[in-house]
């Protein structure tokens, strides 16, 4: 019956693995991350790994009128953030899962 000791304990880490991770996601979720393009002349926020909460555009850049080069620039910095983002998320999330397979004996 020793090993099932053994399944108990690797239970309970695993449980509580699973409880830190969900927090970190709930916690990863709420971060922002801000890029800027064409020399901060546009400005994207984004909220965890994939909603925008903030644009703005640099009034100078509206005056000049060149509607497609800020549209440009939206795309480039919404696309900075959000990978900022996920590389930021993925990292945490390695930090505490980067045991898991030693933990596991090598099943993950």
């Amino acid at each position: 019956m020793k090993g099932m000791g053994g399944m108990q304990q690797m239970l309970k880490q695993a449980n509580q693995l699973q409880r830190k991770m969900e927090k970190l996601q709930a916690e990863l979720a709420e971060r922002t991350y801000t890029a800027t393009a064409g020399g901060n002349g546009v400005t994207i926020t984004v909220k965890g790994e994939s909603t925008i909460q903030n644009i703005e555009v640099n009034e100078d850049l509206i005056k000049e009128g060149d509607l497609e080069m800020i549209v440009d620039l939206i795309k480039l910095a919404s696309n900075e953030a959000l990978k900022n983002a996920k590389e930021e998320n993925s990292k945490e999330m390695s930090k505490l899962t980067g045991g898991l397979g030693g933990m596991l004996g090598g099943l993950v």
